[in-house]
């Protein structure tokens, strides 16, 4: 059934939605007692609302903490940490721009994440709703 809904999205064009025009708000001279007021409020909603960031933490990348910490991954974890100390100390050097050959830790960086992601992966779907 998902094939035909694919190709029927693939030929038929897609529609969206046109965002709401915003109406211009109105300047109105508040009292003294009134700004209190909108001042307690506003410091309240942005209370909830860092209470709302507060709650929302992305699994996937608390599983990749946990991974890139693991027995697991540690090697791969340690090589790349070498390699980044060793570029690192290398660019500092004074001649480092006329060096012919300059090493980066690209085969290291995704050798720690090729072992990251397949621990995560098994984990990640039974922690989303």
């Amino acid at each position: 059934m998902s094939f035909f809904r694919d190709l029927i999205e693939s030929v038929m064009p897609t529609a969206y939605a046109e965002e709401e025009q915003q109406e211009p708000e109105l300047i109105v001279e508040e009292t003294p007692v009134e700004e209190d007021k909108e001042e307690e409020l506003e410091e309240d909603e942005e209370i909830e609302e860092d209470e709302d960031e507060d709650e929302l933490v992305d699994p996937m990348d608390t599983l990749k903490e946990e991974c890139e910490k693991s027995t697991a991954c540690h090697e791969y974890a340690h090589h790349f940490q070498e390699c980044v100390d060793r570029v690192t100390k290398a660019q500092e050097d004074p001649d480092y721009e006329h060096l012919e050959y300059k090493e980066d830790c690209v085969e290291e960086f995704f050798h720690l994440q090729h072992c990251i992601n397949d621990c995560v992966a098994p984990k990640l779907f039974f922690k989303l709703k």
